[in-house]
């Protein structure tokens, strides 16, 4: 049996009738169409899936989505404002962190969570923030460089 949700993702509202064991993830790619968070492993070891939940990074894949109800969420379409990316979009592609980009989404969106914290984050913060988000790709260290790149951007005046 369906329930109406509400739900506020990257600024916007909607209603939605909904299954109440429908997961968040499924709401997002397949009822809003929001197909920046990624569906890999199903069982929240990636962190592909990852979107932000009144600013916390949170599984979408193992999170039921009535338990968001009302709540912001936060996608990496919601980041950007526009045609002028993120700060840490930015850096991202700056440094040249993102090879397949899979798991970029998620990434960012930890880091966002992060820096939101703390603005002036060591090279350990920054790895043990994103050790729950597993890139097949790469070596770690240009997603280091990237997030440590945005938040010198973010504290010099590039803030959002």
């Amino acid at each position: 049996m369906k329930t109406l949700a509400n739900f506020v993702v990257n600024g916007e509202p909607y209603e939605l009738a909904i299954e109440p064991n429908l997961l968040l993830i499924e709401v997002l790619r397949d009822e809003l169409g929001l197909t920046g968070t990624k569906h890999s492993c199903g069982v929240g070891n990636c962190g592909a899936c990852t979107v932000l939940v009144e600013g916390e990074p949170v599984l979408a894949c193992l999170s039921l989505a009535m338990a968001a109800r009302g709540k912001a969420i936060t996608t990496i379409e919601g980041l950007a404002e526009g045609p002028t990316l993120h700060p840490l979009q930015e850096a991202f592609i700056e440094v040249g962190a993102i090879q397949c980009g899979y798991c970029t989404p998620g990434m960012i969106l930890t880091a966002k969570a992060l820096l939101d914290k703390k603005p002036d984050p060591t090279e350990e913060d920054v790895r043990e923030a994103l050790a729950g988000n597993i890139c097949r790709c790469t070596g770690y260290v240009k997603i280091i460089e990237a997030v440590l790149a945005a938040a010198e951007a973010m504290r010099k005046g590039a803030a959002r």
